[in-house]
């Protein structure tokens, strides 16, 4: 099994700022890749931005050079910078590991945390 663990979330005003952080843990864990999925009201959920084991990034276009991606390894934390945030930001943004629990290839989703871009 695999926790994950987010915090971050909040609400903040148009070209503000937000760092969430997203911890894995579990016993036998080796890590593939990280990374951030969103849901807006009545959207489906997409894909924010992603980093392998290697510190190969990938991010939705809308968010490149406002958004980054990054990773602690010996924490087995994932975090991600969100700056001039807009207010089509707002959603719940979600973590995703990628890797094995000791032999057994795992998908798995953090709870969510809401992300509110206002003035």
């Amino acid at each position: 099994q695999v926790q994950l663990v987010e915090s971050g979330g909040g609400l903040v005003q148009p070209g503000g700022s937000l760092r969430l952080s997203c911890a894995a843990s579990g016993s036998g864990i080796s890590i593939d890749a990280m990374g951030w999925y969103r849901q807006a009201p009545g959207k489906q959920r997409e894909f924010v931005a992603r980093i392998t084991a290697t510190g190969t990034t990938n991010y939705l276009d809308s968010v490149k050079g406002r958004f980054t991606i990054s990773r602690d390894i010996a924490k087995n934390t994932v975090y991600l910078q969100m700056n001039s945030l807009k207010p089509e930001d707002t959603a719940d943004y979600y973590c995703n590991f990628e890797g094995w629990v000791r032999t057994r290839w795992s998908g798995s989703w953090g709870q969510g945390t809401q992300v509110t871009v206002s003035s």
